[in-house]
């Protein structure tokens, strides 16, 4: 049997997007797949029908998509060299394709003069649409070819240049977004009438539809975008009369959710566990505006499981009669409830695993999951009978004949805490032989690992490593006091890695302890930070995308302005001290572990000073240090990155702990 090996990710296939008809007899999805030789992913649209999957589409460029009709799918791509040309140059536009499932080619049916971010059909003829509009130019769109056209040289004129006037002025994955608006347009597709519902400094945060009303909701903001509060209007939009429904300045709104007659507002005030507060439900009364609470348990409502085998998302909440499907993650796993009209909120689909979204149809569920430590696969679920049918195949010969590790579960009791783990066994496991292990630290840290595949995971364990992995105190999957660790980082979380890594070693005597590896990715890079700043036990570490000094990220991270003192109950001038005293940076001194650095010059959510000022240290006091910087990459590098970027990055690090764990055995 064969292990795992860095190229095998360049054949799995990813599965996104699952959406069903309006008449429930078929439903369609995304296939991303990556492609070296353009150093990129490809997508296609693919069709659940009568059982079994086909696909439909093969340019590649199909990444989303809407359902017209039952027989009928929308989609935007660039599948002309005409449109090449223009993408290429910057031209923002977007050219809609329908595909008629009864025969024919896409055909082209319009074309909107923004990039679309997103597609909501209303009815037969009007499309709800999202696009990023400039505050400064807000009707650019709606401009004459000329006036475009004189946007774009002095575009290209001032592309040198950064002015910047707002906070946050960039966005992870995004890039310089200073200025920019997320607008919401109604577009009529007979006449090709577009209307914009928002208009800057409006930022939409959320909408859904109930009856013939759109309901969105938005914030508004010149110069500090705010945490908290927002505005509710409606639209009809065959009428075209407007209202404003109600202001709320305490949430921080996370979904709106029309459910039967009833509108659900999901979201927190975050006044006792801060910013990673899980949401409450609220029914809101669409007359007075004022809002009931219906759930308040302390858990949370989406899919927080880590992998670094997904590509794009898909629907995590659907809403049925007069309940609302979502899913929720529960310790390690992403299960699948059903929150009713009372507020009971009872789980459904409760296999060990992790359902990435879903859709409903009658008494028939349709999930995107991971299950029995298998890539993503379409699964079907009766409501009925509770039967779980696997439906596609896509991921089964990458993976036939390869030794895929099965996690083996290790509870251990740390600080007063039950902390839940995992340990993956090296292939062809000798229990008579010694063995190096890896310690692998989650992000967030208000994520999850749990017991479904994961490629880097997989990969070492193929190389003859043990891999563990657990859920520390801020971890998710349990309740708001669990996940808290305001203040306090680098405390109760690193005893508990510290406790479980005993209890590995305890439960495992064929790991040899000099030999113990450690990484982690954000968080799990601060963790990786503070780690070789209090404590010599692992032969070396790798540190990816992390933060070590959380006085230099308040002012250059995406989300430091707020998350930084959120996080560390400490404000940069008043308590700086607090800050200081929770940055692995301030402990960097004490290092001894070699330690490789893994950085994005793109990571605008941990930017790339926190990996210099970490490397700096180290190899100033003599400390074995490597710092790899990816170029173009972002935060998301291990997940979504270039395909040539994430083998260089699994090389890089399964090189270092080759290195200095063969070092410590001889």
């Amino acid at each position: 049997m064969k292990g795992v090996e860095s190229r095998d990710i360049l054949n799995y296939r990813f599965l996104s997007g699952l959406r069903y008809a309006p008449g429930g007899r078929r439903a369609a999805f995304v296939v991303s797949t990556a492609d070296e030789e353009s150093n990129a992913y490809e997508a296609r649209l693919w069709l659940y029908e009568n059982g079994s999957v086909r696909q439909l589409t093969d340019l590649g460029q199909e990444k989303s998509f809407a359902w017209l009709d039952e027989d009928r799918l929308l989609f935007p791509a660039v599948r002309t060299a005409k449109e090449k040309k223009r993408a290429e140059a910057g031209e923002p536009f977007s050219s809609l394709y329908v595909l008629d499932l009864r025969g024919g080619e896409a055909i082209r049916l319009m074309e909107l003069p923004f990039a679309v971010g997103g597609l909501r059909v209303l009815d037969a003829e009007h499309l709800a649409v999202t696009a990023a509009v400039d505050k400064n130019r807000p009707g650019l769109y709606a401009a004459d070819k000329d006036e475009r056209e004189r946007a774009r040289k002095e575009r290209e004129e001032e592309k040198d240049y950064e002015v910047l006037d707002e906070l946050p002025w960039w966005f992870n994955g995004a890039g310089v977004r200073n200025g920019e608006r997320k607008a919401l347009f109604l577009v009529e597709l007979g006449s090709g009438r577009i209307s914009a519902l928002t208009a800057p400094p409006e930022d939409l945060d959320a909408l859904t539809v109930l009856g013939d009303e759109l309901y969105y909701a938005l914030r508004s903001w010149e110069a500090v975008s705010p945490l908290r509060g927002f505005e509710l209007r409606a639209v009809n939009w065959k009428s075209g009369e407007t209202r404003t429904v109600c202001r709320n300045d305490d949430l921080m709104l996370q979904a709106l959710e029309a459910v039967g007659e009833r509108l659900l507002v999901v979201g927190t005030e975050g006044k006792r566990y801060g910013l990673n507060e899980n949401a409450w439900v609220y029914e809101l009364d669409r007359d007075s505006g004022a809002l009931r609470l219906l759930r308040r348990e302390e858990c949370n409502l989406y899919n927080s499981v880590g992998t670094d085998c997904r590509l794009g998302g898909g629907r995590e909440a659907v809403a049925a009669g007069t309940s609302l499907y979502h899913l929720a993650t529960r310790e390690g796993s992403n299960l699948l409830c059903r929150l009713d009209a009372d507020g009971t909120d009872t789980p459904i689909v409760t296999k060990p695993g992790c359902i990435d979204c879903f859709d409903l149809s009658g008494g028939e569920l349709l999930l995107i999951a991971f299950y029995d430590m298998k890539l993503q696969e379409l699964y079907r679920y009766d409501l009925e009978s509770g039967e779980l049918t696997q439906l596609s195949r896509f991921n089964e010969e990458v993976l036939r004949d390869v030794y895929v590790a099965q996690p083996k579960p290790l509870r251990v009791e740390s600080a007063g805490l039950m902390i839940d783990g995992w340990v993956l066994e090296p292939k062809d496991y000798d229990p008579a032989k010694r063995y190096p292990a890896v310690l692998d630290v989650h992000g967030g840290p208000k994520t999850v690992y749990g017991p479904i595949f994961c490629h880097e995971m997989q990969l070492w364990a193929s190389k003859g490593y043990f891999v563990f992995f657990c859920n520390p105190k801020g971890s998710d999957g349990r309740d708001n006091a669990f996940a808290d660790i305001r203040g306090a980082y680098g405390c109760t979380d690193y005893q508990n890695l510290m406790d479980f890594t005993d209890a590995v070693l305890a439960a495992y005597p064929q790991i040899d302890p000099a030999r113990v590896c450690e990484t982690g990715g954000s968080y799990g890079g601060f963790m990786t930070n503070w780690i070789v700043g209090h404590t010599d036990r692992f032969c070396c570490a790798a540190s990816q995308r992390s933060i070590s000094n959380w006085l230099s990220f308040w002012g250059v991270s995406d989300i430091g302005a707020f998350f930084t003192p959120d996080q560390n109950a400490g404000d940069l001038w008043e308590s700086p001290e607090k800050l200081w005293e929770r940055s692995p940076l301030k402990y960097a001194d004490r290092a001894v572990t070699p330690t490789l650095f893994i950085h994005s010059d793109e990571d605008y959510r941990c930017p790339l000073d926190q990996g210099l000022q970490m490397y700096a240290a180290l190899r100033q006091r003599g400390v074995p240090a490597r710092l790899c910087l990816f170029h173009g990459e972002n935060h998301e590098l291990s997940r979504s990155g270039k395909p040539k970027h994430r083998l260089r990055r699994l090389k890089e690090i399964t090189d270092w702990f080759d290195t200095y764990s063969k070092e410590r055995e001889a």
